[in-house]
């Protein structure tokens, strides 16, 4: 779907991809159709491929998206995966186990493969009408394989179709080959060693297409041992992997007894020097670390140079190899929730903030958990409150309420519990408290799980999943609290992260006392104004000094000055206009953004209205005391009032300048 739309898009642009999900009669947005996570069914696709074609008024239009696939469609580590495999024969050979991973309608064979040279049969399955435009599409996939090594495209010849009655689609491919100019040097050792060298990277690319070619765990682990002899020539081999779980090595081997391969991979996972005969790598991939592989010399013999950066080349595609096998694994005992996880974990990557955060989760449980409506809730410690943040599955009404009335947890003694033992919670209707029920009945649910967001030992909020009422519910057993605290368990990680760099944001900009913009916000606020003004609009800067702050400092004390500035600020946001900006530049100054007034006697009147809150003495450690300010106005009239931003707030600075040496010599303020 993803190279569908982005060629429809490059061709026809945004009209055109609204146009061709309209023909198709497809609901889902175009940001749902390309989520990694979403799976189409085979209609629909049909009906998209079908509509494009029409939209964009080219019979071969499906050709084309499978053609640029490589730039449009595929994902950076789908490619880097194919080019793992080491030349396009190998991944011509790899596509019949490599297509049950991205379709459950067709069946792709090998029936001829040599050098330059390959012959693929496609089949539908039963029950489904194909369409030679999916056909197309699939032919543009085959042909630009060798360019992911840099070659031209493969030469394809088509002519048994299954849309002409023949039993299946048989593709003829060819492609060239590359050649290699071997340099000759004078020194026969160094030549026969280079080419010993080219010959083992060889046959690391066809061990590292077998891995990624394989679909049983247990196989691969020991073709990861027997195949490492295609790295690295040694009389033995050692694989030790940590054990998730924390339980004891997991060690395969090769020309060694099991008890002495065991003792060498618990050493080399504790980090021991296991001898100079060994040739020790990592195998890790950028996702995780899976433990060791050594490749074992004799006493007195070691590795060639350049062995070790080889042998480290095998472990990195035996990782990518694990790194899979393991993906399948989960995905045989959860199918489309384990891609639904995957892709939540690279939404939650994306995620720039707390809400960005909350909203991708709620999106994520209902196709992960199996519910009609979801929800993240955060933690307010200060009010001892659930509020909610985001929620999914639920009509406008009912999802505006939740979001506006927040689960007291002196009220709710299912929120108190949850606070207290942050463990999961099932909460079913019938069994719940007074109070919960009534909220269940207001929001039309019959039965929800929460599970608590936890980072470190801080308490975040929940992630609930919940069915409504009339829903068929299904066991609320361990198996789906599992699935649920997994989501919540990346929700936690992610929410943090993001809190945090909101907190550091917002310190970074605003002032700590006030929590008004500090002047580098402001300054930037400004600017953008100024853009957004434009050559006709009126803007006003105006800049506020108190007078005789020093003399509270002095008289009452800095903590009163300080409360001062803070009362100040208040008055400062009550008398301005929805969309107006305060900020606290330093000291006791203050401006404020006065976007789209009138002119400049406006501007003079907004002025006057700060002035006056200041009409109200400040009541400061028990006393009230009389604070007055001096405010200037800088006004900008389009084009016309000139300046950058620090110009304008310079000119609002001798404005209250001026202001002020007015006041002190007894005349009129304006």
């Amino acid at each position: 779907m993803s190279a569908l739309l982005t060629y429809v898009r490059a061709q026809g642009g945004e009209d055109a991809v609204t146009e061709t999900l309209c023909r198709a009669g497809v609901a889902a947005s175009p940001a749902e159709l390309t989520d990694p996570a979403r799976w189409v069914g085979y209609d629909v696709r049909i009906r998209l491929f079908d509509a494009a074609t029409t939209v964009l008024g080219d019979p071969f239009a499906l050709f084309h998206v499978g053609a640029n696939a490589l730039v449009s469609g595929l994902p950076p580590s789908v490619v880097l995966l194919l080019r793992a495999m080491g030349s396009p024969l190998q991944v011509y050979r790899r596509l019949p186990t490599a297509v049950p991973k991205f379709t459950t309608t067709s069946t792709m064979r090998v029936l001829e493969s040599r050098a330059g040279h390959a012959t693929l049969s496609y089949r539908l399955h039963d029950g489904y009408v194909h369409s030679r435009l999916d056909c197309q599409y699939a032919q543009g996939l085959l042909t630009v394989v060798p360019t992911v090594f840099g070659l031209p495209a493969a030469r394809l010849v088509h002519d048994e179709c299954e849309a002409d009655g023949y039993p299946a689609c048989v593709y003829h491919l060819r492609w060239d080959r590359s050649r290699r100019r071997i340099r000759r040097h004078r020194n026969g050792a160094t030549e026969l060693e280079l080419t010993a060298l080219r010959g083992q990277l060889s046959n690391l690319q066809s061990a590292a297409a077998e891995l990624v070619g394989s679909q049983d765990l247990h196989t691969v682990l020991h073709r990861i041992v027997t195949r490492a002899a295609e790295a690295v020539l040694a009389p033995a081999y050692v694989l030790a992997l940590r054990d998730r779980d924390g339980g004891p090595a997991h060690v395969y081997s090769s020309g060694l007894p099991a008890d002495q391969a065991q003792a060498l991979g618990e050493r080399l996972l504790a980090g021991e020097d296991i001898g100079p005969g060994a040739v020790v790598v990592d195998v890790a991939s950028a996702r995780r670390s899976h433990g060791c592989l050594a490749a074992l010399h004799r006493p007195g013999h070691g590795g060639l140079h350049g062995e070790r950066a080889l042998l480290a080349a095998y472990a990195g595609h035996a990782a990518a190899a694990l790194d899979l096998l393991s993906a399948l694994e989960e995905s045989r005992l959860q199918a489309r929730r384990a891609a639904t996880l995957l892709g939540l974990a690279h939404e939650l990557a994306a995620a720039e903030s707390a809400v960005q955060v909350c909203e991708v989760v709620a999106a994520a449980l209902p196709r992960v958990i199996g519910c009609t409506s979801a929800s993240v809730m955060t933690w307010d410690a200060a009010t001892q409150c659930l509020r909610a943040c985001a929620a999914v599955g639920m009509d406008d009404a009912r999802r505006d309420l939740f979001l506006s009335t927040p689960l007291d947890a002196g009220l709710l003694p299912e929120v108190s519990g949850i606070v207290a033992d942050r463990t999961p919670l099932v909460i079913t209707g019938e069994h719940a408290s007074p109070a919960m029920q009534q909220v269940f009945e207001v929001l039309q649910l019959s039965d929800a799980v929460a599970v608590p967001l936890i980072a470190g030992s801080t308490f975040l909020g929940v992630a609930t999943a919940s069915w409504d009422d009339g829903a068929t519910t299904p066991r609320l057993d361990g198996d789906l609290v599992a699935r649920l605290r997994g989501v919540g368990d990346q929700a936690a990680t992610a929410l943090q992260k993001a809190q945090l760099l909101e907190a550091v944001h917002h310190q970074a900009h605003h002032d700590p006392l006030t929590g008004l913009p500090n002047r580098s916000l402001f300054s930037r606020r400004l600017g953008d104004e100024l853009t957004r003004a434009g050559s006709t609009a009126t803007l006003a800067v105006l800049f506020c000094d108190l007078d005789r702050f020093k003399q509270v400092n002095d008289t009452l004390g800095h903590a009163a000055g300080d409360e001062l500035l803070r009362q100040v600020a208040e008055r400062l946001q009550g008398a301005v206009r929805p969309g107006d900006t305060v900020g606290r530049l330093s000291g006791d100054e203050f401006a404020l953004i006065l976007p789209d007034v009138a002119d400049r006697p406006d501007a003079d009147q907004l002025a006057q209205r700060v002035t006056e809150c200041f009409a109200t003495p400040f009541r400061l450690d028990g006393r009230d005391v009389p604070v007055t300010a001096s405010v200037g106005v800088a006004v900008h009239v389009g084009s016309a009032g000139g300046g950058l931003p620090d110009d304008l707030l310079r000119a609002a600075d001798e404005s209250m300048y001026r202001r002020k040496a007015r006041s002190r010599a007894g005349a009129p303020a304006g």
